[in-house]
């Protein structure tokens, strides 16, 4: 790698600058790393959170280790040994810590990351919290958890009771002898039901579509027909859809259990909130305590936005992890790659990339 310095006493120059330190973030460092760069010298990894563990660290508590579905390590070390019975959220950042420290990668934290823009000599500028980077490459691996995606119902603002987001979900026993509406399809909303119904004194599960369970194995067919799907749509420059979207929900014993009981008997979309609770125009209405929105998250990509990136279908047409209108810029756990695995993997296609654009090489050859 080229020696590198202090332009200027307001920026520092580096190669490559990568954004975030979850799963996606720690790939592409650990990758770069063995490329030869040297954090500090060479590239730069900046993180918004605390401490480590990417968004893992701000799981609810009774999100156990045991409960997670398809961790996949980080490349270079096994997490091995771990209590299924411990919170995720422990385990997982106990594991980032350790593996930035094996590795030596030097994340610098908490740094808010403001704007990705143009530089001189063809650079990007990244502009943070912590001071501002230019550099000739760019590792957007910033993922989803801090854009919580809350649908907007007529007569919302009405509401007398406490609505909230998964992202602050504070585990079952805050909703004890509460009747509580749980919104959304996706994993995240099926657990939260099932967690949920023993404390609760009622609950209703309401999704836009028919929920779509998907018994048997999730082998390695299922797994690339619905990455193929999922990078069909970013390679058209369409938001990305999430892969539990088009693989269904995975059945297990507890899900039977639930369907049984009926706590996943699932209702249609309500057509608008009330004081007191939702209703439909069919007349039906349902009075509740607690609206928990589990309907996703967005990428969290605002800060590319002076580099207009964007289609107009409104999501960043990709080719590989390369963004279709900038291969200097690469996202990583975006759209296909969004997965523990698609993020180790992405990690090293984009290291890849990087490197023959540094060298001079054209990409995608």
């Amino acid at each position: 790698m080229n020696d590198i310095g202090v332009r200027d006493a307001a920026v520092t120059d580096v190669d490559v600058v990568v954004i975030g330190a979850g799963q996606a973030g720690l790939s592409s460092a650990y990758h770069l790393r063995r490329r030869g760069f040297e954090p500090e010298r060479d590239f730069v990894v900046l993180d918004h959170a605390p401490r480590p563990g990417g968004a893992w660290q701000f799981r609810w508590p009774s999100l156990t280790y045991g409960k997670v579905h398809g961790m996949h390590a980080l490349p270079g070390m096994e997490l091995t040994g771990a209590d299924p019975e411990r919170p995720s959220s422990e385990v997982i950042g106990a594991y980032f810590d350790a593996y930035e420290k094996r590795f030596d990668l030097r994340v610098r934290r908490p740094v808010d990351v403001h704007r990705v823009s143009e530089d001189e000599d063809g650079r990007l500028l990244v502009e943070t919290s912590a001071g501002t980077w230019s550099t000739r490459a760019l590792i957007n691996a910033t993922g989803t958890w801090d854009r919580p995606f809350w649908p907007r119902y007529p007569g919302q603002e009405t509401f007398r009771g406490r609505q909230l987001h998964t992202a602050i979900y504070p585990g079952p026993e805050a909703f004890r002898g509460q009747r509580v509406i749980v919104v959304g399809g996706g994993a995240s909303g099926t657990q939260h039901l099932m967690e949920i119904a023993p404390y609760a004194a009622e609950t209703w599960w309401v999704t836009r579509r028919p929920p779509v369970f998907a018994e048997g194995p999730f082998d390695e067919d299922r797994g690339r027909n619905a990455v193929a799907m999922v990078e069909e749509r970013v390679r058209q420059g369409l938001p990305p859809l999430s892969v539990v979207s088009v693989t269904g929900l995975p059945v297990n014993d507890a899900v039977r259990e639930a369907r049984a009981n009926g706590v996943l008997d699932r209702l249609p979309m309500f057509d608008r909130i009330t004081p007191s609770g939702v209703e439909w125009d069919d007349g039906r209405h349902v009075e509740a305590d607690v609206i928990l929105w589990a309907t996703g998250f967005r990428a969290a990509i605002e800060h590319l936005a002076p580099l207009r990136l964007r289609e107009p279908g409104g999501g960043i047409r990709m080719d590989g992890t390369r963004a279709a209108a900038d291969p200097r810029v690469h996202l990583v756990g975006y759209g296909p790659s969004a997965s523990t695995i698609g993020a180790n993997r992405a990690g090293r296609a984009a290291v890849r990339d990087i490197v023959r654009l540094l060298e001079g090489v054209a990409v995608g050859v």
